[in-house]
């Protein structure tokens, strides 16, 4: 029993690789053994796997069991060594499952996969945002970077990685380089605008220099900071303070606009902003403004230019990016409509 426990003491730290390596030996070798010496009880190599793998798992069913000394000498073998073996892989796997789970509980881990957002700076707002764009699309991936001790949210599409969102090394292990858009949210725990901002503007010329094609959003405190980000490269600002008072200011003036913003903002609720892929029948704003009118939707945009209804018989450019008003069953119906 001594030369049992030492021997298994030392397989519980030998090499992951070797120690399965080992077990799938001793599986592969006991199949065959069994078979070749009981062709009768055991007639194929999957009825000796499987006798096999009931023993070391300590289930035996019973249907199969061996009736020579030969086999037996086997079975022998396998309640010695082979029940351990397996118990000690099974309990490394248990481990290791366990160990990967609290790496993504504390942010310990890199993120390989492409095509993913990244949301830097953990807030109600950025709590927010998750929901809306699982809401938008429940299988995007997303990639949250804070400080927090542990995960703010995680599920199988939510990821989190701990460390500061300026530090190059935090980035790539959010493989930033590879993700589809960067949404930088302000830290108002900062104690006032400008060092919010500044906080913000260290973090973009750290994606500038890490990432410098990603499609990158930043939420600052005030308008007059952007000329501050020129050469940060940041494709869109949100002037956070800014917005909510002009959003309450045109309430104030005419009751019901706040409504209006709300159904545009939310996916969940009344009718929303699409974009709209330019189809090859298009050639005017007109054609796509009436095409899409009578299938319900109202064209309103390309990228940022809101004037289209003062421009409908123009080309539109290969590059457009329309933009049109309507509920999700209408939008799913242009899409279905194809060309």
């Amino acid at each position: 029993m001594m030369l049992l426990r030492k021997f298994f003491l030392k397989m519980v730290k030998v090499n992951n690789t070797v120690l399965f390596t080992a077990s799938a030996l001793l599986i592969l070798i006991s199949s065959i053994s069994i078979v070749v010496v009981e062709q009768d009880t055991f007639p194929t190599l999957f009825d000796g796997f499987w006798w096999v793998m009931t023993t070391v798992t300590t289930v035996g069913y019973g249907d199969y069991f061996p009736v020579t000394v030969a086999g037996r000498s086997i079975a022998i073998l396998l309640y010695v060594i082979g029940i351990g073996l397996i118990g000690i892989v099974i309990g490394k796997i248990i481990d290791g499952l366990a160990i990967f789970r609290k790496k993504r509980l504390e942010g310990d881990i890199v993120y390989k996969e492409s095509g993913h957002f990244v949301i830097i700076g953990w807030s109600q707002k950025a709590h927010f945002a998750v929901k809306e764009m699982m809401e938008t699309n429940k299988e995007c991936n997303i990639v949250i970077i804070d400080q927090l001790k542990e995960a703010p949210i995680l599920t199988e599409n939510i990821h989190y990685i701990k460390g500061e969102a300026a530090d190059e090394e935090t980035l790539i292990k959010a493989n930033i380089s590879q993700a589809k858009a960067v949404l930088i949210f302000a830290d108002e725990q900062m104690g006032n605008e400008q060092m919010t901002d500044g906080k913000t503007l260290l973090i973009a010329s750290s994606i500038e220099t890490v990432a410098p094609g990603v499609h990158t959003i930043a939420e600052i405190m005030e308008e007059k900071h952007v000329k501050n980000f020129k050469h940060a490269q940041i494709d869109e600002f949100i002037v956070s303070n800014e917005t909510i008072s002009s959003l309450a200011v045109r309430s104030a003036f005419r009751k019901g606009v706040s409504g209006i913003y709300g159904q545009l903002l939310k996916r969940s609720v009344g009718e929303d902003l699409y974009y709209i892929p330019k189809k090859a029948s298009w050639r005017t704003y007109r054609d796509a403004f009436v095409s899409l009118l009578d299938d319900g939707a109202t064209l309103i945009a390309d990228r940022n230019d809101l004037t289209i209804n003062r421009k409908l018989d123009e080309l539109i450019p290969d590059g457009a990016e329309l933009y049109a008003v309507c509920d999700k069953p209408t939008y799913e119906k242009i899409l279905g409509k194809g060309e």
